[in-house]
């Protein structure tokens, strides 16, 4: 992997959001603003407490995965990734492009959206307010990964968009944001063990709850990571040099 080819790339994509200001306000304000929401429609500082940690990681793990899948695809749509395969600039240098410049699109973020749920919002919090980040950030980046990795099978926008309820969905429903996970029917838990949001959301409760960190904490982390490298690779497999 070329470093260089790398930063460039991640520079041509930030310049390009740049100019495109309502993606950018919905990828940065939208979480902070649907916590702000969460929080008064409760109306309870015990059912914010109870719904607000996992949904710190949940939202911004859906909104890069909307946009990032939607962006990709459309650099696809218009032969831009054919012309950049073109040029002396391999997959991984392409990836990793895009996950510098989406990543760091998730760090402001969550930046955001943490600063805003802790102080305006008054979340309780035990643990670290770094681990706390950190696990946010990752879960946003989770999702940057699997947008990069379902747009080679989309054709069109609306096509990315479908992805939603067969990626996003059934992660939402079995990550344990409802019901506890052992509390599941035992297929559902067999199932909810291999999606990577089910740790993503175990890790971030784990945080919220305790100061100590924990065993079960760094395995959770650990296997995010895992399945976001595990989805760049998958991507960069999927790559293709012909626009579909």
């Amino acid at each position: 992997m070329n470093p260089v080819l790398a930063l460039s790339t991640a520079r041509r994509i930030l310049t390009q959001l740049r100019h495109d200001r309502r993606t950018v306000a919905m990828l940065l304000l939208m979480p902070s603003i649907l916590m702000v929401l969460l929080r008064y429609v409760f109306n309870s500082e015990a059912a914010f407490d109870r719904f607000g940690p996992a949904l710190l990681g949940i939202f911004p793990f859906v909104m890069m995965f909307l946009v990032t899948s939607i962006t990709t695809l459309r650099e696809r749509t218009t032969a831009t990734l054919e012309r950049l395969m073109a040029l002396p600039m391999g997959k991984l240098d392409l990836l990793a492009g895009y996950a510098v410049a989406f990543g760091a699109l998730a760090l402001v973020q969550v930046s955001i959206v943490t600063a805003v749920s802790l102080t305006w919002l008054g979340l309780d919090l035990a643990g670290s307010v770094w681990m706390l980040f950190l696990i946010a950030v990752l879960d946003a980046v989770l999702g940057m990964a699997l947008g990069l990795f379902v747009s080679a099978f989309a054709r069109t926008e609306f096509q990315a968009i479908q992805f939603m309820p067969v990626v996003v969905m059934p992660q939402l429903l079995l990550c344990g944001l409802f019901v506890p996970r052992d509390e599941m029917a035992v297929l559902l838990t067999w199932l909810s063990n291999v999606l990577p949001l089910s740790y993503a959301v175990d890790a971030i409760t784990a945080v919220t709850g305790t100061a100590t960190v924990q065993a079960g904490l760094l395995r959770d982390i650990g296997v995010v990571a895992g399945f976001v490298l595990l989805a760049l690779a998958l991507g960069a497999a999927t790559l293709r040099r012909r626009t579909p």
